[in-house]
């Protein structure tokens, strides 16, 4: 494919390279990070790792977590964007992007906004680690255990522990692959995924608790505020799997989760069952996403929340 000839030939041409994902990491973001940073290392790369809003608390036990940065002042050959469909998504870590000698976009977005001059680009890919290994075997870079623990990571947070619909059967021809590789995976998938803790347990019942409905059941909404996060102990990161949780209601076909942030503005979630193409409306408030899954940030004001419940009304 031409998009991996392009990523090949940016990263042999390059020395020094900057690898970053987006603002809010989850798990699909930090494994890529980190599987794509210990491959090139192992190509003689200088690499540096860097996450603006750092690493959330369950994937610090991953392989060279501890090295990645919230911020560096490292202008690099090569900047490497991951499981970002916009520039905005890499928020601040962006300046130093535009600094570097040329950008390679590495992305599964199927509604996204190119920024770089090089790029693979996959929305059939069920994660960005996906793509990932098979750069890395594509770059002839061995996949060792670290590696593997690192792109099962990406993938079982991507597909919700392999439950939704974006897999497809390279996905499970790839985790195959990486189970070769001795990775405990009942341990693994139990710490990235299942085990939840007391903030983001208590932040769950919360949400669900506000959750409202209409259209028959089709639309379903929640809010958490800055104060229930203070309240709890909890952070941003507790509330990620919210959203999903309630679209698995029966009968829910659209599910949004609003999230207070700081200058007064809502982080805006949003997810679809069916044929709904949830990304549509992040995309009318700068975000994006995939056609099932999205977001968007939009002002702290009644009206934007009616304007987000109406298109959402409409697609039903």
């Amino acid at each position: 494919m031409k998009s991996f000839e392009q990523a090949k030939k940016k990263i042999m041409g390059a020395r020094t390279i900057l690898i970053s994902g987006h603002l809010n990491p989850d798990g699909d973001s930090i494994g890529s990070i980190l599987s794509l940073g210990l491959g090139l290392e192992r190509m003689g790369k200088r690499v540096y790792t860097v996450s603006y809003d750092g690493v959330p608390k369950r994937y610090r036990i991953l392989p060279g977590a501890r090295r990645i940065a919230k911020r560096t002042d490292k202008i690099p050959d090569l900047a490497i964007a991951l499981d970002c469909g916009t520039s905005k998504l890499l928020g601040p870590t962006f300046e130093l992007f535009k600094k570097a000698g040329s950008i390679l976009e590495i992305d599964h977005h199927q509604f996204r906004t190119p920024f770089g001059d090089a790029s693979l680009i996959d929305n059939k890919a069920a994660a960005v680690g996906e793509l990932v290994y098979l750069l890395l075997k594509d770059l002839g870079v061995e996949i060792t255990k670290d590696i593997a623990q690192n792109i099962l990571t990406s993938i079982i947070v991507e597909t919700s522990s392999f439950r939704l619909p974006n897999i497809r059967h390279l996905t499970f021809e790839i985790c195959a692959q990486l189970m070769k590789k001795d990775v405990n995976f009942y341990k693994l998938v139990d710490t990235v995924f299942w085990s939840k803790s007391k903030e983001a347990s208590t932040l769950m019942g919360l949400c669900l608790s506000r959750c409202k409905f209409s259209d028959n059941g089709k639309l379903a909404w929640s809010i958490v505020r800055r104060g229930d996060f203070k309240a709890v102990g909890g952070k941003d990161e507790d509330v990620d799997p919210v959203v999903d949780e309630i679209r698995a209601v029966k009968d829910v076909r659209i599910a949004l989760l609003f999230r207070e942030r700081k200058n007064n503005l809502l982080r805006v979630s949003l997810r679809s069952k069916g044929k709904i193409n949830i990304a549509s409306i992040a995309e009318k408030y700068g975000g994006g996403g995939h056609f099932d899954s999205a977001g968007c940030y939009i002002p702290h004001k009644e009206r934007y929340i009616k304007s987000v419940l109406r298109s959402a009304r409409a697609l039903l």
